[in-house]
């Protein structure tokens, strides 16, 4: 019979392997069964699926994830966590031919030996977001997720035009998916418990809003406007537009924009009409 993973069970799987969680890799490992199936439901994972899971550490989620899902696909940057996870999966009842683990660190990953449906991962407080942008980009066949972050991280995926924690991830994210809150969780349920607050994320893919050359354009432009949120548009992108030989106030203005606007107030599609004058 299969069983997911205790408090007892993780610590004991540590140090047999001789594993400390670290800062450096953002390791904080989950130690709720109850969270991890709440995780697993909220995401939609169903019985045809292969799921994906960016830092599995020492299984929780993955077990979780294996009760219903067709495969699950772990990237674990770490080898000895990367080595024992067949066995855990194994010693727990499941079937490890059903879980596929890469040993390679996820900032790098440029393809996967089979198409992931959804995204189910606690993310590295460190790299929550770059991590997050790089998988919507190189693996359209996911077509949604949740992700366990910082709260802080969160409320900036999330926000929406004119709120404070609204920025560069905000408007990204959107180029590939509909982000939303999807509740919060309490910190005992990590293990070491971390000093930060930590929240869920769930998206759903939609059709990027442009090409692979429009989306470096637009990125470049919202880098830009908000390396100094404070500015004004006609001074926060000022830089960008001279190095195309082009006048930022002039060509804001041409895209229909107000160049004493700030960047914190526009959605994805104006941040695209900005960018589309930098090559008309």
């Amino acid at each position: 019979m299969s069983q997911l993973l205790g408090a007892a069970q993780i610590r004991e799987i540590a140090a047999r392997i001789g594993v400390t969680p670290t800062k450096k890799l953002g390791q904080n490992f989950v130690v709720d069964a109850n969270t991890c199936r709440r995780i697993v439901k909220i995401a939609d994972v169903g019985a045809t699926d292969t799921t994906l899971e960016i830092g599995p550490g020492l299984g929780s989620l993955t077990l979780a994830m294996l009760e219903i899902a067709q495969q699950v696909v772990a990237v674990e940057i770490d080898s000895r966590l990367a080595a024992e996870l067949p066995n855990t999966v194994a010693a727990n009842g499941f079937n490890p031919a059903q879980l596929l683990v890469i040993n390679e660190d996820a900032m790098t990953t440029q393809s996967l030996p089979v198409d992931p449906t959804v995204l189910v991962a606690n993310l590295p407080y460190n790299i929550s977001v770059p991590v997050l942008l790089h998988f919507l980009e190189k693996f359209p066949t996911l077509r949604s997720g949740v992700v366990m972050v910082q709260s802080e991280v969160a409320d900036r995926l999330v926000a929406k035009p004119g709120s404070k924690n609204y920025g560069s991830p905000s408007v990204k994210a959107t180029w590939w998916a509909d982000m939303s809150a999807a509740g919060a969780v309490g910190r005992s349920i990590f293990w070491p418990v971390p000093n930060v607050d930590s929240s869920l994320v769930k998206f759903v893919r939609h059709a990027p809003a442009g090409d692979e050359a429009t989306r470096l354009r637009v990125f470049e432009v919202i880098d830009a406007a908000f390396a100094q949120r404070r500015k004004m548009l006609r001074s926060a992108l000022s830089e960008l537009f001279s190095a195309h030989g082009r006048k930022a106030e002039e060509c804001i203005a041409a895209a229909g924009i107000d160049p004493t606007a700030r960047g914190e107030v526009l959605v994805l599609s104006e941040f695209m009409q900005i960018a589309n004058t930098l090559v008309s």
